[in-house]
């Protein structure tokens, strides 16, 4: 068993600290929180969305899948959700991505280690994230992947998208999986201290990247200091890479989690047009 990192390295007492910062600033609401009034429902009409069970080496991971009823193969989009695990607001973007005529599929990465979607502690919430090894989510997506390829996917059309803990993972799988076409990521983590299981973040991989990522961030975000978004400009300029990031000045963490009280509708609406055309552009539609 691992040993607790929450416990015994201070790096990780940093990212708490990051961590905590970014989810407050952000108003993120846990399991008992009421639902934002500007709640987006997406309904199923005209699609295929369920829970489905997708093999892994150790058993089997839960995910949710949306498509068109009809058709196919169909483009794939991976969605990496936030700390809060396989919640409705991933579900919900899984069927907007089926609307736009894709298979979309999220996985719950958490659930060897806990059910973060019933946890109401931000503290507990961190110790399961924390524990949660890379390898293992690149791992979850590679067998996503491969489940796709055999239920109506095109892995030779293929994005990922995640956001906040699921940006900074959109980015690692982009320089992961070389089947990746783009990524778009949201507001997710761009630098910090290595550790046994997070021994990497985007800007330790950007000179490696395969796929062209898009990063939406916010200019106030407490949790992702500017600096480190100009950090990984360079990195990436540095590296000849075109990926993109743009900045929505007035926007902080979670400005796309319609469910929350840090959803900004203009700014959220604008990022999302500008994901399908990314996705479009590089050949992930």
């Amino acid at each position: 068993m691992h040993e607790d990192p929450v416990k015994h390295t201070s790096e990780t007492e940093l990212t708490r600290r990051e961590f905590v910062a970014a989810t407050v600033s952000a108003g993120i609401a846990l399991a008992a929180t009421p639902v934002s009034a500007q709640k987006i429902t997406t309904d199923a009409s005209g699609l295929i969305s369920e829970d489905v069970k997708i093999p892994v080496p150790d058993g089997e991971i839960p995910s949710y899948r949306s498509r068109p009823a009809s058709g196919g193969p169909f483009p794939i989009a991976l969605v990496v959700c936030e700390v809060f695990g396989l919640q409705e607001h991933i579900k919900d973007i899984c069927r907007r991505f089926a609307k736009e005529g894709y298979l979309s599929i999220a996985p719950d990465f958490f659930f060897r280690q806990g059910d973060v979607s019933k946890i109401e502690k931000m503290d507990e919430v961190f110790k399961i994230v924390s524990q949660t090894p890379d390898a293992q989510v690149l791992s979850d997506l590679d067998a996503a992947v491969q489940w796709a390829a055999k239920n109506q996917g095109n892995t030779g059309k293929m994005g990922v998208t995640g956001f906040c803990w699921g940006g900074r993972v959109t980015w690692l799988y982009a320089a992961h999986n070389p089947k990746v076409k783009a990524g778009v990521a949201w507001y997710g983590r761009l630098v910090g201290d290595p550790t046994a299981l997070q021994p990497k973040h985007p800007i330790d991989i950007a000179p490696s990247l395969k796929a062209p990522v898009l990063g939406l961030y916010g200019g106030k975000d407490q949790g992702i200091p500017l600096d480190t978004v100009d950090r990984m400009r360079d990195a990436l300029k540095k590296a000849g890479n075109p990926s993109e990031i743009i900045v929505y000045p007035e926007a902080g963490h979670g400005f796309f989690a319609d469910v929350r009280p840090s959803y900004r509708k203009e700014d959220a609406e604008d990022a999302w047009k500008k994901l399908l055309a990314w996705f479009r552009k590089h050949g992930a539609a």
